[in-house]
């Protein structure tokens, strides 16, 4: 469907709607010289887009932006979303290195509707954000961003309503076909490969201009890697009183103690402490294949069908090795930065001074691969049934779906782990973390025994089968009228099992496996862009982690399959489809299957009008649309009968392998008005003024029911998660002023501002359950008798139990690991849920667009700036450990793009930054926020037309070539919870036009 309308005014009709395909029509032409010919004015490369793209924000009916192709086959950018960012407003997430979703005027991805060609598609994950990663861009003849909202465009966006455009035959007279061809080179990858891009688009009328058929392919490999600092499972936040004394009224796990402490943060202080920190190296192998095949047929100006069928399939392999220490909140002695919200500097523990005993050095792997899949099939048929009536009838029926691609499940960890830790201390004073870990420099492979293993399998399954008649009638004087109803059913299938083994204590004896398994690595050399502390600045004696060991997960899953698989398991346990439980299993009853289904039945109706005020002419359109959405959701869940104490810290839930379903409903409907209006002040000054009310429904995990739980748990207590279908859509009232000035040929000033007020956001609530015959064998007269005889340490309590309580039933060893059960006489174990649910406050969001496009006159220089500010009064609040409901993605960006453009040579540069943003709120200890912290990127392409072979260009272009890399924190800059290193990627190329 087209949403674009170009007004009838005087501005509209002295405009070249798109300057790449405008001719000077046959009646001014024949005003002007009978036998004149009609010239055809072609403008195409980066002056072309800017051009083109200009054109369609200046004759819009609302606020918008647009991208279109400076060529058939050669968009702006390899990747969709690289384009977007350029757009006032338009910031992105990146996934490995390249956008793959994104964030307008601070929403998030899940509150933007993306559609292809008008229609909404399917997402293979959780959420109802797009993955542009998915869709090659040579396909695509152009974006639009609809930052103000009509009634006939559909809801579900509340920063903005994207639609990509691919181009159609009949859009074009005659043959065109474009060839393409690319060779990669990504520095992030460790083996340094150079990887093909192969791309093809062919469109061709016959029959004069009634038939049209278009063809267009691409086939694409990317390998590359990235190393990653994180943080493990976060931080956990408490108050300066909070201690470490488990006698105390205000003991805590991970509370640090009074004494032994530099700068330690007062009672009015918030502080936090690490979890763990890892690092982890990883390698992608990607493979993407994107097809789409336009059928047209125009007997006569006044009807059109378009045939469509579009197919992606993406499939990622991957493997991480990674290497940590996790802290246990032994007693530890830390250097403390200034409060009110303090950090350390400095984290350590050293487990022999404190009588701990020697823990691990963990080291896991692990290789896992998916696929997605979509298919697309759509007609549309419009007619213009009189010369003031026109029909659009729009149907398409498609499906996307996730599945595993590897023997070893969609995802895997297998570890082990050398039991030679004598302390551990992390020193976060810079970007990096540094980890030491006393007793790592003398590590050998023959210290090294297998722990536990995760190996999941995860499928997810979506389908939209939307139909939509639309129209317009014109009365001519007193305006016309927009009409439309759809219908739409959308459901989304998501089903996983883990088979999980809790031998995170250890299996088997050291020297099991030949030292040849074990190749020594190191780990500071990895980190090339990103530097961290030294150490230096602390009192201690510091043994700075750097040996550890790259060992392939093929061979050492293959030898612990043989050597740690029981004969026989208890009932319930969750085995492979090997027959073992170091593989992934296809039995989703005793895993979560979970489905979602959404009816959606929408009306709308428009009324435009054009006129003027005094000499200056204006239009306005005036609408609204009605939506009643129904949603079911049935979900499959795991039930569990009892727990097993399998490790200092684990808690593991058992059951027999039952599962039940659970089925809950949800209703709403709204009524969605709308107003445009947009006033020439003079010929080149546009004034645009918009009201309307939007709504961003909840994402799908959200919307599936079911109380899942995690089948490990602490000694504190259990996690789980349920989501809620009775779940109301976000609401926003939206208020936009926009000031244009188009003061010369491809160049243009605006400044816009908006007023968003939203209710119903989605509060991430925590609720505390117990169930039946789950409980916490860490707490009851055992463990109490344990206390009073060894102290509060895991390991001394569960040997103290396992010597004088043994019966062979609720307290045994298995493959050397002490399981205890819980039983009656304890207590019930805490579980603290996750379940979703409308906040009843209002948040209000304002920002501002600054924009400039300049071309200088026929010189082939130019430039594009822009920069957004966006505010809101629904922020996180870093001194309230509660959960909290804060809007995630907002932030401040800017973009810079240079360009040169004549004689055949193209060349351009763009800069984009965003600065720090909330990504995430946390339910953990604390409820600690998740910052991006500010980031800035390069990005260059430039081409040359061989002008000795019409039609061939060569080109050269980079991706983040300063090697920029990622930054996550907490509460402060120095509690980091991931740095990623990405590198820069180089492309070079040939396309071929003819």
């Amino acid at each position: 469907m087209n949403y674009k309308k170009f007004n009838k005014t005087k501005l509209a009709s002295s405009l070249s709607l798109i300057l790449g395909a405008s001719v000077v029509s046959p009646a001014m032409a024949e005003e002007a010289n009978a036998a004149q010919e009609i010239e055809v004015i072609e403008v195409t490369g980066i002056r072309g887009s800017m051009i083109k793209s200009m054109d369609i924000k200046r004759s819009s009916t609302g606020v918008m932006d647009a991208i279109s192709a400076e060529d058939i086959g050669k968009f702006p950018d390899t990747n969709l979303a690289e384009s977007l960012q350029r757009i006032s407003g338009v910031s992105i997430d990146r996934s490995n290195g390249e956008g793959n979703s994104v964030t307008v005027r601070g929403f998030a991805p899940d509150r933007n509707l993306v559609m292809l060609n008008g229609r909404q598609l399917p997402t293979t994950n959780g959420s109802r954000s797009f993955d542009f990663a998915n869709v090659a861009s040579e396909g695509v003849s152009g974006v639009e961003v609809y930052k103000t909202s009509e009634a006939k465009i559909p809801t579900g966006g509340i920063g903005a309503s994207i639609n990509v455009l691919t181009s159609k035959p009949l859009d074009h007279d005659g043959q065109k076909a474009s060839f393409g061809i690319k060779m990669m080179d990504d520095t992030s990858a460790s083996d340094g490969s150079i990887t093909p891009e192969l791309s093809g688009i062919y469109s061709n009328t016959f029959d004069d201009g009634k038939f049209g058929i278009s063809l267009n392919a691409s086939y694409a490999e990317r390998e590359s890697g990235n190393q990653q600092a994180l943080v493990g499972t976060g931080w956990r936040s408490f108050t300066g009183e909070t201690d470490q004394d488990w006698s105390g009224s205000n003991a805590a796990w991970g509370g640090v103690p009074q004494e032994n402490q530099v700068n330690r943060p007062g009672a009015g202080d918030i502080y936090s402490v690490p979890q763990t920190t890892i690092y982890k190296f990883e390698e992608q192998q990607r493979t993407r294949l994107n097809s789409q095949l336009v059928l047209q047929y125009r007997p006569n100006d006044d009807f059109t069908a378009t045939a469509d069928w579009t197919y992606y399939e993406t499939e990622v392999d991957r493997q991480f090795n990674d290497v940590s220490a996790w802290f246990t909140f032994a007693p530890s002695e830390n250097v403390w930065s200034d409060g009110p919200v303090s950090s350390p500097l400095l984290y350590s523990e050293d487990y022999i001074a404190t009588g701990a005993g020697i823990q691990d050095y963990s080291m896991a792997a692990s290789n896992s691969a998916t696929r997605d899949e979509m298919n697309s099939f759509g007609i549309n048929l419009e007619w213009q049934l009189a010369p003031n009536f026109r029909l659009e009838l729009d149907h398409h029926s498609s499906d996307a779906e996730r599945t595993p691609n590897s023997p070893h499940g969609s995802s895997n960890t297998l570890s082990t782990a050398g039991f030679i830790r004598e302390a551990a201390a992390t020193d976060f004073s810079g970007e990096l973390p540094i980890l030491a870990v006393r007793g790592s420099s003398n590590l050998q492979p023959s210290d090294m025994r297998v722990t536990g293993s995760v190996f999941s399998n995860a499928e997810d399954y979506s389908e939209v089968d939307q139909t939509q008649l639309s129209g317009t009638y014109d009365f001519d004087e007193i305006g016309s009228i927009d009409f439309g109803v759809m219908l739409m059913k959308s459901s989304k299938h998501s089903k996983q099992v883990n088979v999980q083994r809790n031998d995170w204590g250890g299996v088997g004896a050291e020297g099991d496996f030949d030292d040849s398994f074990f190749p020594v690595a190191s780990i500071q050399d990895r980190f090339d862009d990103v530097s961290g502390g030294n150490f230096a600045d602390f009192d201690g004696d510091f043994e700075i982690a750097d040996r550890f060991f790259m060992w392939d997960f093929e061979s050492v899953r293959d030898i612990a399959e043989q050597l740690y698989t029981p004969d026989s398991f208890p009932a319930g346990t969750v085995i492979g489809d090997c027959g073992t439980m170091f593989c992934p299993s296809t039995n989703y009853a005793a895993g979560t299957d979970r489905y979602v289904e959404e009816e959606i039945t929408s009306v709308y109706l428009q009324y435009n009008f054009e006129g003027e005020m005094g000499t200056m002419p204006f239009d306005v359109h005036f609408g609204f649309r009605y939506e009643q959405t129904e949603v079911e959701s049935t979900s499959a869940v795991p039930s569990y009968s009892g727990t097993l104490w399998v490790g200092d810290t684990e808690i593991e839930l058992t059951g027999n392998g039952d599962f039940e379903y659970q089925t809950k409903t949800g209703k709403y409907d709204h009524i969605l008005p709308s107003i445009n209006f947009n006033l020439e002040l003079t010929d080149d000054i546009i004034v645009r003024a918009a009201y309307s009310e939007t709504i961003g429904r909840p994402w799908y995990g959200d919307l599936q029911g079911g109380t899942v739980l995690g089948t490990l748990a602490n000694r504190s207590n259990g996690s789980g998660s349920s989501g809620n279908p009775d779940l109301l859509p976000l609401e926003s009232k939206n208020w936009d002023l926009s000031f244009e000035w188009y003061y010369a040929e491809g160049s243009y000033a605006s400044v816009a501002y908006f007023d968003k007020t939203v209710k119903n956001n989605i509060d991430p609530n925590t609720v505390e359950y117990t169930f039946d015959g789950l409980f916490n064998p860490s707490n009851g007269p055992k463990s109490s008798e344990a206390v009073e005889n060894v102290g509060s340490d895991a390991g001394n309590i569960r040997d103290y139990i396992f010597d004088n309580f043994e019966d062979g039933v609720t307290v045994y060893e298995e493959n050397g690991v002490i399981k205890i059960a819980g039983v009656s006489e304890d207590q019930l174990l805490n579980f603290l849920i996750n379940e979703p649910k409308n906040s009843s406050e209002e948040q209000g969001y304002d920002g501002m667009e600054f924009t400039v496009q300049h071309l200088f006159g026929e010189s082939g220089f130019g430039f594009m700036a822009n920069y957004t500010l966006v505010n809101t009064d629904n922020e996180f609040d870093d001194f309230v450990l509660d959960a909290q409901v804060a809007e995630t993605n907002i932030s401040d960006t800017a973009n810079l793009v240079a360009f040169y453009d004549n004689g055949g040579f193209q060349a351009r540069i763009a800069y984009n930054w965003r600065d720090d943003f909330l990504a995430a709120t946390g339910t953990d200890t604390g409820a600690n926020p998740v910052y991006t912290q500010d980031y800035q990127q390069i990005d260059f392409n430039m081409s040359y037309d061989i002008p000795q072979v019409e039609g061939l260009a060569v080109f050269f272009e980079g991706i983040n070539i300063t090697n920029e890399y990622t930054r996550q924190y907490g509460r402060a800059t120095q509690q980091v919870i991931n740095v990623t290193q990405l590198g820069a990627r180089y492309t070079l190329g040939a396309r071929y036009n003819f």
